[in-house]
């Protein structure tokens, strides 16, 4: 049975955000505006940072990934047609391919004491808890075998289904739901008390 996501991010952005990077896209491209890249940039490096170091285990790695998603971003800037998400979308897609390549290419975990500054949305928590929370879930999102913590986060965090979940890392549905299913076991046994604020809806 498939939870409800922990924290699935919308696909879909204020107009006025989803405006901004249109216009920074072409002041970017049509005028070669370094200034504007470089705002585009600062608006949305510290989500894709979140994003790689949910997935990596490891911030040096992920700041590597985030940089490559960047240079990809000026790349194809010119050719980028923009949906409703705005860039976000396209970024996360990116920034999860490459994580997921990078570790397919090295094959070994971390556990960092660095802990991402955005694993937790605001609205879920405040202040000192919402830190705890954060790194309470980081570290036993860290101590998950690689493939359960790359299921888990995909499915809860980055809001894929698990069909998509199972492409993306050349296994079945049934695989991932085999996955999905002891990486909670796990995390549920870890985090205890949190449990119930990362997946309310979670019956077992």
């Amino acid at each position: 049975m498939s939870a409800r996501p922990m924290m699935k991010p919308p696909d879909v952005i204020d107009g006025a955000d989803r405006a901004t990077d249109e216009a920074l896209l072409l002041a970017a491209t049509s005028r070669g505006d370094a200034d504007a890249f470089r705002r585009l940039v600062d608006v949305h490096l510290g989500a894709i940072l979140g994003t790689a170091r949910r997935i990596l285990g490891d911030a040096a790695e992920a700041e590597d990934v985030a940089q490559e998603a960047m240079v990809r971003l000026w790349r194809n800037a010119a050719s980028l047609e923009l949906g409703p998400g705005g860039l976000k979308p396209w970024l996360r897609r990116v920034v999860t391919n490459l994580a997921i390549d990078r570790i397919r290419a090295q094959r070994h975990t971390s556990v960092v004491a660095e802990v991402p500054e955005q694993l937790v949305q605001p609205e879920q928590a405040s202040g000192i808890e919402a830190r705890e929370l954060a790194q309470s879930v980081q570290v036993a999102l860290s101590a998950l075998p690689e493939r359960q913590r790359l299921a888990l986060v995909l499915f809860h965090f980055e809001g894929m289904s698990q069909v998509e979940v199972g492409e993306k890392l050349s296994v079945s549905d049934e695989a991932v739901e085999s996955l999905l299913a002891r990486a909670r076991r796990s995390l549920k046994n870890a985090l205890k008390n949190e449990w119930k604020q990362l997946l309310p809806d979670q019956n077992d």
